[in-house]
């Protein structure tokens, strides 16, 4: 990136946190005009129902490989889960779909889900399911340290950008300012 001002290169820090900043009146009326059909899923019948098969099945994966303890398989079930919520609901911004005008391009999938509002009981069940599972993995691995550590890191991971105080925060390592910003 180069500064126009003094025409010098600027250093790109590491690690970078900022805010979103809110929508346009623009971009907040092609919000509202269509149903947002990539957070419109989570309210369906058996949306709730897939993250508990989910878990199931990668439970039964790891659990056919041979010589894995009961530990490494729930520590794994748990990683996974938390992995790819991290991916689908935290990571990915925008929407595969382009009929919206880009109205949802700079929210992530859980700001898109019911409008961004807080608490809602998608949002209830949606942090409740890794905590669940945390609970779960930490019961059956005895309550080890290192198996502790890591699914604590796991679930830390994935319900901190759930939480209000980490609605539109971005953090982004290794890059410099996003092209829209001073």
């Amino acid at each position: 990136m180069v500064d126009s001002k003094s025409g010098r290169r600027r250093r790109s820090s590491s690690l970078l946190i900022y805010k979103e900043p809110p929508e346009s009146p623009e971009q907040l009326s092609d919000q509202e005009a269509l149903p947002n059909l990539n957070a419109e899923w989570v309210n369906a019948k058996g949306a709730w129902v897939i993250h508990f098969i989910l878990i199931i099945l990668a439970k039964i994966i790891f659990d056919a490989v041979p010589g894995m303890s009961q530990e490494t398989s729930w520590t794994l079930t748990n990683i996974s889960y938390m992995a790819g919520s991290y991916i689908m609901f935290h990571y990915v911004q925008g929407t595969p779909f382009e009929f919206n005008s880009g109205a949802f391009d700079n929210l992530n999938l859980w700001e898109q889900i019911d409008r961004g509002d807080q608490y809602t009981p998608t949002k209830k069940f949606l942090l409740f399911v890794p905590i669940f599972l945390f609970l779960l993995s930490t019961h059956y691995t005895h309550y080890d340290l290192a198996y502790f550590t890591i699914n604590c890191l796991a679930v830390i991971a994935v319900v901190i950008p759930k939480l209000p105080s980490a609605h539109r925060l971005r953090i982004a390592l290794f890059s410099g300012l996003p092209e829209d910003r001073p």
